[in-house]
């Protein structure tokens, strides 16, 4: 039973109150029901409930049954029917949309909340080849089926809360019992405790708020929309977090090479996997060092390079009125407008802005003598090496660490540019994800363990 009143007087006092904590609003609907000795009352928002349902499970069995036992003792069999002991927490679940009935001297709360959000996507952000091709939705009753559907273990534990102090959105956290860290999982949930936003949009925005470090520049959690990374992770004995109205889920803790690593790794044969691994992490150290480099080469350090490719680079750079550091920066800021245009455009007109954008720009630079032919194809490469890296929140990252490097290589040449990588990895040493160090090779579950400390 969700809420008992041993008299009509009470009942009625907490109808009126709830009618008058949301008045005035044009959705709000009272509806009583009569007929011969029968006498029940309706009351919830019709704009978030599912009118069919109401139909079929409420207002048609009302009209059969025989009288109001028989009633108030169908409705307290359903499935929808909520456990809620306070007015307060009826308030709230009115506007995700419950309905309450009025029966013979008792208070029900059905759940008969209208979805508009179920439906599952195509996977957008981690395209691969092989694998599932479905994604998340934006419901989280469809999430958690979608994940139990791959997931059959008794183990795989869901526990929700509510977060936001105004949206109060559901949150679920997921995690496998048996190879779950109990270190990490009582962290994450100290942390979601301890949070206190007024609105969560987002998992995104969840994964800023959980973070300590509000600065950190490298991610410290994981965003993705794909089922099959996220039973791979559960089955890792890490911890999923999914936010009612987002069809991306947060995975944490996360280490530096979960996010070099895309799910075709876990499809594709044994060597053509390491060659792909290795030909990313590739992508990820030109894309780091190619400005600097140039710069550092260019400006400080030329005898590194064979005396013909000087020549070639010297005689690109005739006419160019500024250092190189100038033309370096000049095409990476170019490159980063294109990249954010092609998110924020239409789709139908992104491709063909960005891809005539980029030539005539690019061209128009070189015959201007306001870059070199050669910093055209350095640029055209660390743009192309960064899209090589699987996951965005990493890409973002290195493309802001890119620009830091190239201003430590202008200011002292190679030996900068090899300080700023040193630097870099220090850094990444230091970070930890929710206790699990960063550079840790790969995250040791609970049952692993187990199994290592009794050999």
């Amino acid at each position: 039973m969700s809420l008992i009143k041993n008299n009509k007087g009470n009942i009625r006092k907490t109808l009126d109150w709830l009618s008058d904590q949301i008045k005035p609003s044009f959705d709000l609907v009272y509806k009583p029901l009569h007929i011969d000795d029968k006498h029940a009352e309706l009351l919830y928002i019709k704009t978030v409930v599912d009118g069919a349902q109401l139909q079929q499970l409420v207002i048609k069995p009302f009209f059969e049954l025989g009288n109001d036992r028989h009633i108030e003792a169908y409705l307290n069999s359903l499935p929808n029917l909520q456990d809620i002991e306070v007015k307060e927490q009826i308030l709230l679940e009115l506007t995700k949309g419950s309905v309450i009935v009025a029966i013979r001297n008792q208070l029900l709360l059905l759940d008969l909340k209208r979805v508009k959000s179920d439906t599952v996507l195509e996977t957008m952000i981690e395209p691969t080849i092989q694998g599932p091709q479905l994604s998340l939705s934006e419901d989280i009753a469809t999430n958690i089926n979608l994940i139990r559907q791959r997931y059959h273990k008794s183990s795989l534990k869901v526990e929700t809360m509510d977060i936001g102090e105004k949206t109060h959105l559901t949150l679920a956290i997921l995690y496998d019992e048996d190879v779950v860290l109990d270190a990490v999982l009582d962290s994450i949930k100290n942390k979601l405790k301890s949070i206190k936003p007024q609105t969560v949009q987002s998992t995104m925005e969840l994964n800023r708020l959980l973070n300590d470090k509000k600065r950190s520049l490298m991610p410290i959690m994981m965003m993705t929309e794909r089922t099959d990374r996220v039973v791979y992770n559960l089955a890792g004995g890490k911890v999923i977090l999914l936010l009612d109205g987002s069809h991306t889920t947060v995975l944490a803790p996360a280490v530096f090479f979960d996010f070099m690593s895309s799910m075709d790794d876990k499809y594709g044969s044994y060597w053509i996997t390491k060659f792909l691994k290795l030909l990313r992490y590739f992508g990820l150290f030109a894309c780091l060092i190619l400005p600097g480099l140039y710069v550092a080469a260019t400006s400080y350090n030329p005898e590194v390079f064979r005396v013909e490719l000087a020549l070639s680079v010297a005689g690109s750079r005739i006419g160019v009125p500024y250092p190189s550091f100038i033309e370096v920066l000049f095409l990476l800021v170019f490159m980063e407008l294109l990249t954010e245009a092609s998110i924020r455009l239409p789709k139908a007109v992104t491709g063909t802005a960005t891809t005539v954008g980029g030539l005539i720009l690019g061209q128009a630079a070189t015959e201007a003598a306001l870059a070199s032919n050669i910093m055209i194809i350095i640029v055209g490469a660390v743009a192309i090496s960064t899209f090589v890296i699987p996951i965005n929140e990493m890409s973002f990252a290195i493309r802001v660490v890119r620009f830091i490097l190239l201003a430590i290589s202008s200011f002292a040449g190679l030996a900068g540019l090899l300080f700023g990588l040193i630097g870099l990895l220090m850094y990444l040493a230091q970070l930890d994800s929710f206790g699990e160090p960063y550079f840790k090779i790969y995250l040791q579950s609970k049952r692993t363990e187990t199994e290592r400390t009794s050999t």
